[in-house]
């Protein structure tokens, strides 16, 4: 992989990670489109811990809070103390969905869904279910319902808000698209369910990108035949990687300062669209054999 391939896939990494697009199913495409032999590889997960290093410089005293109180918790046996020892039990308790999903069905979501007909039919059922998680929070609204805030969520919205986190899996569903939209079903405001999935993203996401490094390293030392080169397998493919990482922190820290603010005061019915036109144009581009 050349520089400038892990520099727009860097761009592309930061950009759709956080806002509800789906960054796997842009970095699958667009390395469909650069040519490479193998896109699923694990440089389309590895590259997402720049993404995560953006998270933790833009909430890095809130993380800082957080982890201190899940320490002082956990030094005195108990739990949920105070309000950030409670908000990093219900990120722990939030994750366990996805890792649950990952580490029993990950062989066959990869066989399943890492292909391009399946990124757009995602896209479109996901869309779709963006476009009702708005007009049921627009319905409570109607109602006089109040949206919950940081200090209403529960263990219940949090563990409902994991179980969608874990249908972005699957390429296309977008990880902060499903959470934001599991949020939004569970009455939560806007900003409150975005500042949820951004903090909830951070084990996942590090643990999923820490996996497939030490995978990564495994493969150097025994390849296989059949599959892709480790990432580590020369000098030039290490540069790609951590140019492409950088460069994702960057845009990654961009994107969340956008939609933080962006979620204030819109809806994600732009989202939907861009969505929509974004599985129209797979299917085009299929049906005119760009991509297979």
């Amino acid at each position: 992989m050349s520089i400038w391939e892990a520099v727009l896939l860097g761009v592309v990494q930061g950009l759709t990670e956080f806002l509800p697009i789906s960054s796997t199913a842009h970095l699958l495409i667009a390395r469909k489109l650069l040519g490479h032999e193998h896109p699923e590889d694990a440089f389309t997960i590895v590259i997402q811990l720049g993404t995560l290093l953006a998270v933790f410089v833009y909430f890095r005293s809130d993380i800082a809070q957080m982890l201190a109180g899940l320490w002082a918790d956990i030094r005195a046996l108990r739990i949920g103390s105070t309000p950030d020892s409670r908000l990093g039990w219900l990120i722990v308790l939030g994750t366990v969905p996805a890792v649950a999903v990952a580490f029993t069905l990950k062989k066959h979501l990869k066989e399943m869904f890492f292909n391009v007909p399946s990124i757009a039919i995602v896209s479109i059922v996901f869309a779709l279910l963006m476009l009702a998680s708005e007009w049921w929070s627009a319905r409570r609204t109607r109602l006089g319902l109040q949206a919950k805030r940081e200090a209403d969520l529960t263990w219940r919205e949090a563990l409902w808000v994991g179980f969608w986190q874990a249908c972005a899996l699957m390429p296309g569903g977008s990880r902060s698209g499903t959470t934001i939209t599991g949020g939004l079903f569970a009455g939560l405001a806007r900003p409150t369910a975005a500042r949820f999935s951004f903090l909830l993203s951070l084990p996942v996401i590090l643990g999923a990108g820490l996996k497939e490094l030490f995978d990564e390293y495994k493969k150097l030392h025994n390849p296989k035949p059949d599959e892709a080169a480790s990432l580590f397998a020369s000098g030039d493919d290490v540069t790609a990687l951590i140019v492409g990482t950088v460069v994702s922190a960057v845009v990654g820290y961009l994107s969340i300062a956008f939609l933080m603010r962006f979620l204030q005061f819109h809806t994600m019915t732009v989202f939907v669209v861009y969505r929509l036109l974004l599985a129209a144009i797979i299917l085009v581009l299929l049906a005119a054999n760009v991509v297979n």
